[in-house]
């Protein structure tokens, strides 16, 4: 990386450019009670964001509606996000539902209505063909969408991304990635908790070109007669385990691994880069993100290798921020983030077109399964779920 980009990249980040809103944003917020909800906390994080004010609530479930009118302090309330986004004048949008169904309607309608930004909860939506409508639909209004993971916004990374570029963990051989690896193990896990590690993953390679997977029903091959609809309206899905190898761009290889039940879902849940001198562990959402081992991966050594923590300060320096972790998991630097890209006429530093490269990379390993783990490439001939209508 060179400085003109390590600089870019710095200015893009509010945690240390010292970015604040110029003006007040009115925000909507579209939750759906018992049909995801409203995710994350992307309701109530619009009461912690400066410029920022909540004005109108959406949500079809009478009693979740009534709740959320408490819990927002807001009155101006609907039970259909569409007369919300006719009626309301707001300028951005949280589409907060964790379930996948309606994701694609809420941001293109939000789009066409006219909403500067939009912050959806992960994942983006459940297919390449809904992806390409929301980025179209985003595109034609103007509009700047980003997706919930938030890791993408952690200021480490502009220190991981140097140490890696300057070969300070040598020459890069893989990303490997985990999920959480709970009962939601193999495509569940992947979709809920992967698509975290994949987008980071892609930050550091490059975009997915190709895939090669395999999905396992108690360790076997699974067979349309395993698939089965896949809970937070995931789509089809089958088996409880998952092996995927992703090629990209930089030639670097992604790897993504899931068990159902395979150990603890905090150890497990991350991912490594792995180098010819070192190697560079994050843990997705942990406050101690980052760190970096050096030495080779592979080679014994006779002594401890320290663990050297990767902040926003630099490798190996303290955590200079105390509230950093706060305002990730809290989502005020996305947010941040997403008020600049407005003004700035960017894209926010996750955008709907990272959003929906983790869709296409999902996706691949499906239809790679599918297809006796042939190699598929990206992006996907067929823009469908992958699963859908298998026999």
């Amino acid at each position: 990386m060179n400085r003109r980009d390590f600089l870019a990249l710095t200015a893009a980040f509010p945690a240390l450019a010292g970015m604040a809103p110029g003006k007040r944003y009115r925000v909507g917020v579209i939750g759906h009670t018992g049909r995801g909800n409203y995710g994350h906390g992307l309701d109530t994080m619009w009461k912690e964001v400066p410029g920022c004010e909540i004005v109108a609530v959406a949500d079809a479930d009478e009693a979740g509606l009534s709740a959320a009118k408490k819990k927002l302090g807001v009155d101006n309330v609907f039970r259909d996000y569409r007369a919300m986004l006719a009626k309301s004048a707001v300028d951005i949008v949280a589409v907060a539902p964790r379930f996948l169904e309606e994701h694609r309607d809420m941001a293109v309608a939000a789009a066409q209505a006219g909403a500067r930004g939009i912050y959806m909860e992960k994942p983006f939506c459940r297919t390449p063909s809904e992806a390409d409508e929301i980025v179209a639909a985003c595109a034609k209004s103007g509009t700047r969408c980003a997706v919930a993971h938030r890791n993408r916004w952690h200021p480490a990374l502009i220190h991981a991304k140097k140490l890696v570029d300057e070969g300070g963990i040598g020459r890069v051989l893989e990303v490997r990635c985990r999920g959480k690896e709970d009962a939601r193990g193999g495509g569940l896990d992947l979709w809920v908790l992967g698509t975290h590690d994949l987008n980071l993953a892609t930050f550091f390679t490059g975009p997915a070109v190709a895939c090669t997977a395999t999905m396992l029903n108690a360790g076997k091959p699974a067979t349309p007669l395993d698939v089965v609809q896949g809970a937070e309206a995931s789509g089809p899905l089958a088996g409880n385990e998952l092996h995927a190898r992703y090629e990209t761009e930089s030639g670097i290889p992604i790897f993504f691994d899931s068990i159902a039940k395979a150990g603890t879902p905090e150890v497990n849940f991350g991912l490594q880069i792995v180098g010819t001198k070192g190697f560079i562990d994050f843990r997705i959402d942990l406050p101690k993100f980052a760190h970096v081992v050096f030495g080779s991966p592979t080679l014994a050594s006779d002594t401890p290798r320290e663990w050297t923590p990767i902040t926003s300060g630099g490798v190996g320096k303290p955590e200079p921020d105390g509230t950093l972790h706060q305002r990730l998991a809290g989502h005020i630097l996305p947010a941040l983030d997403l008020i600049a890209a407005i003004e700035e006429n960017r894209p926010p530093l996750c955008s709907d077109k990272d959003g929906a490269m983790t869709v296409e990379m999902v996706c691949a390993a499906f239809a790679s399964h599918r297809n006796n783990s042939a190699r598929v490439a990206l992006p996907l001939e067929n823009r469908d779920h992958p699963l859908a209508g298998w026999k």
